[in-house]
């Protein structure tokens, strides 16, 4: 019998490995993120979807448009007709009317967390989707991107290791010791009307190690310094999410007690049903820990969403039914089931609200877009009922 011998694997040989992995990335990212390029937002209205949008009638928008309260709607040149409208012409025409549907001055913001300590679960996907879903329906939003990965930077139009400056651009600046005393500084507007940015690169991940150290010296500081930094913008939104690191870190226990209402993806596989239900454990004690340092966190609501769900899987439906079981109350009603669509857009960091076009009529896209929707107005729903200020329109609507 022959001794099979095999080559050691040292630093050299790692080092070569990690060039190979970062010259594939770097080619993706020449092909995405082009030179000097910025991402734009290429959906459009027609004058009945903006109506829709606005809730007014067509008649009343044709009728600002002639007597000059709203700008002359752009047209082709060949067949002189509308050739759409922007988010942004939108957004006017809600303003003209007053039929944004913002919280008022009397009510805070909703800050959610999109939280799992493990990855893969849809995390950063169900963030980028319901912050554009608020955003098409009004809403000013921010989306404070937790995590050193940084996806949900990516997929709003930004070169983490190109666009953003970890000592000046991330939440690490906030976190260091004698930084900035508010987080404006580190808001960007994105190609989104409505959608503000926070970004993230792999730099915020020093902040761990900076957060663990301290937090023996002054433990009310670290656990409540993003609570403390999100109260200074606040103001400026209705809805700001937060999307965190998947794992129980220092940052990670900074959005537990920042956010004021969790949302918790979680597909419906052993594996992952059996992690969620450890975060929930640990979450739990962790909480109650946190608590005698620096006192107790209520949430406006917490609810777990079914993410990456398979019809056609018996396995899947059995979890899904024994997760309704379990959690009775608090699972939504609302499923976002596997789709290759939101795949598919993902490889061009894109989201399926921001496909258009021909692709936009497909059987495929008008099922995902419908699951990505029902999840967005379940959500806004959860929102509203946290306003006081809009529970008359949720009795008449009968919601509440």
């Amino acid at each position: 019998m022959n001794d099979l011998t095999f080559d050691k694997i040292g630093l050299d040989e790692l080092n070569a490995l990690a060039e190979r992995s970062s010259s594939v990335i770097e080619r993706l990212r020449d092909r995405v993120y082009a030179p000097n390029a910025e991402k734009q937002l290429e959906i459009s209205f027609n004058v009945r979807s903006a109506a829709e949008m606005v809730k007014r009638s067509e008649k009343l928008i044709r009728d600002a448009e002639a007597d000059g309260r709203l700008p002359e709607p752009r047209k082709d040149e060949v067949s002189g007709r509308r050739t759409g409208y922007s988010l942004a012409e939108i957004n006017n025409m809600r303003d003209l009317f007053g039929t944004r549907p913002a919280r008022a001055a009397s009510d805070n913001p909703v800050v959610l967390a999109v939280q799992n300590f493990k990855g893969g679960v849809g995390k950063s996907t169900v963030t980028c989707h319901l912050a554009q879903f608020l955003a098409l329906k009004g809403y000013r939003v921010c989306v404070v991107d937790c995590d050193s990965q940084a996806s949900t930077t990516s997929m709003f139009g930004l070169n983490p290791d190109v666009d953003v400056d970890e000592d000046e651009d991330t939440l690490y600046p906030f976190f260091r010791h004698g930084g900035p005393q508010t987080l404006h500084y580190a808001l960007r507007a994105t190609y989104w009307p409505g959608i503000a940015l926070i970004p993230a690169n792999l730099g915020l991940y020093d902040a761990e190690y900076e957060f663990a150290a301290r937090m023996v010296r002054d433990s009310t500081f670290v656990l409540d310094r993003l609570r403390d930094g999100i109260e200074s913008i606040k103001d400026n939104f209705d809805v700001i999410l937060l999307d965190p690191p998947p794992a129980l870190g220092m940052i990670s226990l900074s959005v537990l007690r920042a956010a004021n209402a969790l949302l918790i993806p979680a597909p419906p596989n052993n594996i992952d049903f059996g992690s969620t239900a450890h975060f929930l454990k640990m979450m739990t004690a962790t909480l109650n820990e946190l608590s005698e340092v620096g006192g107790a966190r209520d949430y406006s609501f917490v609810k777990i969403l079914v993410t990456k769900m398979n019809d056609n899987k018996s396995a899947h439906i059995a979890i899904k039914r024994m997760m309704d079981a379990v959690f009775p109350s608090d699972m939504m009603q609302a499923v976002l089931k596997d789709s290759a669509e939101i795949d598919n857009a993902a490889a061009n960091l894109q989201t399926v609200y921001e496909i258009s076009g021909p692709a936009t009529r497909t059987e495929t896209h008008k099922r995902c877009r419908m699951y990505l929707d029902q999840v967005g107005r379940e959500v806004e729903i959860l929102i509203r009922k946290t306003w006081p200020s809009h529970h008359a329109d949720l009795r008449k609507e009968g919601i509440l």
